[in-house]
């Protein structure tokens, strides 16, 4: 099997050749493992290591500092870098329309167009990587405008102002439908993957009620997953955090794809994944970023590769990654090792 059809076999839940894999890496993790392998041709790294995704790139306008430290970028998220020893590091603080006392306030921001999204470089990207399968976007109707209205006041809106809640998601999500539009035109169709992101779960459960997901995320997401059905396109859901209570809804919703399935409970383990939601959903991720990945061995890395993929992979259903993007504290051996599990397809160069 090709990468691409690696992957959109797992999807269909059908059985592939061996379980496909994805890569996902904060800058600074990007910077410590190429370091670690002695060379800076990441292309070359994840064809070593048998990753069948590419994420696609449409850059848009660069953040600005707006004093003090702080960084605001074309949506009005606002955050500061904080340092570590492979290179900053975003932390988010309340963003631009914190502030607001008014509708009005929302509505009178510089919101951006599509236009502001260079779509100009994906078809040489396609070509470069034909025999891979693609994803595209960085879409949310949820939690960024939560990040740009600050988490406080956007919880609040939703309770006293829903309103103001509705504006911002609709603003996203009339973006994000519009961006992944022309990306599909350009690309003529060849997009496998279109992400949408919303953190829905903290530590313990859902960070809002079945009845608050119900009024406030899903109709927009169930606008971007019918989008992305009609350009041809799998929607890659990600939220992090305790979620199974919500999965039943994502699947109602039409999401095809569900990341990273944080290990947080009993019912976010793979055995209980596959016995609740088997066959009905494809699951992407899972390897645990909290404390395996960072303070493991890279053998006790692999039992877990090996159990993911024999848990969910079987038949397809899954693609194996890390339970969120490598962070900079997980050592590359243990990056690498997710990567070298012998029941999962043999060492790779």
């Amino acid at each position: 099997m090709t990468s691409r059809e690696r992957v959109l076999a797992a999807v269909g839940h059908q059985a592939p050749d061996r379980t496909p894999r994805d890569f996902w890496a904060e800058e600074p993790a990007w910077r410590r493992l190429m370091r670690h392998v002695g060379h800076e041709d990441r292309d070359r790294l994840l064809d070593a290591l048998g990753v069948d995704v590419r994420h696609l790139d449409a850059p848009g306008p660069k953040e600005r500092e707006v004093g003090g430290g702080l960084h605001r970028n074309f949506w009005g998220e606002q955050y500061v870098y904080t340092q570590t020893p492979w290179g900053p590091m975003r932390e988010d603080t309340a963003g631009a329309l914190a502030g607001a006392t008014s509708l009005a306030d929302l509505e009178g921001f510089d919101w951006p167009t599509p236009d502001a999204i260079d779509h100009s470089q994906l078809p040489a990207q396609c070509h470069r990587w034909k025999d891979r399968a693609l994803l595209y976007g960085f879409a949310d109707v949820w939690q960024r405008p939560g990040l740009v209205r600050g988490w406080e006041a956007m919880f609040l809106d939703m309770a006293e102002r829903p309103e103001w809640a509705h504006f911002l998601s609709r603003r996203f999500t009339d973006f994000y439908k519009e961006d992944y539009t022309r990306a599909a035109e350009v690309t003529r169709g060849r997009i496998d993957l279109y992400l949408v992101i919303s953190d829905l779960g903290s530590q313990t459960g859902p960070l809002i009620s079945p009845a608050m997901f119900r009024a406030f995320v899903a109709p927009y997401l169930r606008e971007m997953v019918d989008c992305i059905h009609g350009l041809g396109g799998r929607a890659l859901f990600h939220s992090c955090g305790r979620i199974a209570r919500l999965i039943p809804d994502l699947i109602a919703l039409g999401v095809d794809v569900l990341d990273p399935i944080q290990p947080v409970g009993p019912e976010m383990q793979p055995e209980r994944l596959r016995a609740d939601f088997g066959g009905r959903i494809c699951f992407h991720g899972g390897i645990d970023m909290q404390r395996l990945l960072p303070h493991g061995s890279p053998d006790a890395v692999r039992a877990e590769v090996r159990r993911y993929c024999g848990t969910l992979g079987r038949g397809g259903g899954y693609i194996l990654g890390p339970a969120h993007l490598f962070q900079p504290d997980v050592p590359p051996e243990n990056i690498l090792a997710v990567y070298d599990a012998p029941e999962d397809g043999g060492r790779v160069p």
